[in-house]
């Protein structure tokens, strides 16, 4: 019923824009959502892609402290590298419910259509929580991209699983959430959102865990009806490079005083391999180059 009520207040969103639209959605902290942002943000300016944000999560501000970051990095060190531009859509303080998501949406459409109107591209972080912020972002999103930490603890955000036998009982909130916003889309807009899963964090070894992961996100994503994309492996290096803002492209493109290893190559090959299934329009000349 929550997810109808917060649903229906969607309608008046405006008619799509000339940019595209990337969400990261996650009901759970620490799967990846900011760093996987920052990384395809410059992954498509790497590209001659112009790119604006938002980041939803006015509390931890995880992509735009990672931008702050950023920002400090260039001061320091006179260089320049991408930057795209964030802005942090505030969580209303209202007492009342109905006048704090009349504010949210307004400072969200606002900012949005600022962004839409400057930029190709326009990426959302979400707060990893059922807010209305992040309803919002959710359904105004061309592609979700929903990135997953390989284990049967993430995995309940998408699903309930059989303890035993690991088959598939029902749906979570989460997907009864995404399901909702892409069928409001495809009736008010003709838009079909495209979600894909982006299997994170993955271990190196073939664990059994990893396998049955894998089996039943196979099954589900034709009922559910997302994508299963490549994600980032379990690599320190996209913990380190957090607190200057940098990303995997600027160890190889600007003078960082990092030594490029074969961890790095291997990080970088993932980054690639996920912005080919992403399958972005407009980047067919340009993906070559990257």
């Amino acid at each position: 019923m929550g997810n109808h009520v917060q649903l229906a207040a969607l309608d008046s969103i405006v008619d799509k824009p000339r940019a595209r639209v990337i969400c990261l959605g996650n009901e759970k902290g620490g799967s990846g959502k900011s760093t996987t942002a920052m990384h395809i943000a410059i992954a498509l300016m790497t590209m001659g892609k112009s790119v604006g944000a938002l980041d939803l999560d006015s509390r931890q501000k995880s992509l735009a402290r990672y931008v702050e970051n950023r920002t400090r990095w260039v001061r320091q060190t006179g260089q320049i590298i991408p930057m795209p531009d964030v802005r942090v859509i505030e969580q209303s303080t209202a007492d009342s419910r109905t006048e704090a998501r009349d504010e949210e949406r307004l400072w969200f459409e606002t900012a949005f259509n600022e962004l839409c109107e400057k930029y190709d591209f326009v990426i959302i972080d979400s707060p990893g929580a059922d807010t209305h912020l992040s309803h919002l972002g959710h359904a105004s999103a061309d592609t979700i991209i929903t990135p997953m930490n390989d284990s049967f603890v993430d995995l309940d955000l998408l699903a309930k699983v059989d303890p035993e036998s690991f088959e598939i009982t029902g749906p979570s909130l989460y997907s009864e959430m995404i399901w909702e916003s892409r069928k409001r889309r495809a009736l008010t807009d003709r838009v079909s959102i495209d979600w894909v899963l982006m299997r994170n964090r993955l271990a190196s070894l073939d664990a059994k865990n990893k396998r049955r992961v894998g089996e039943v996100l196979e099954k589900l994503a034709p009922r559910t009806g997302f994508r299963i994309a490549p994600g980032f492996g379990e690599r320190v290096i996209y913990r380190e490079l957090f607190p200057s803002g940098l990303t995997l492209l600027d160890i190889m493109d600007a003078d960082t005083r990092i030594s490029m290893t074969m961890s790095h190559v291997a990080a970088r090959q993932e980054l690639r391999d996920l912005m080919v299934t992403l399958n972005l329009p407009g980047l067919e000349s340009a993906s070559a180059s990257f």
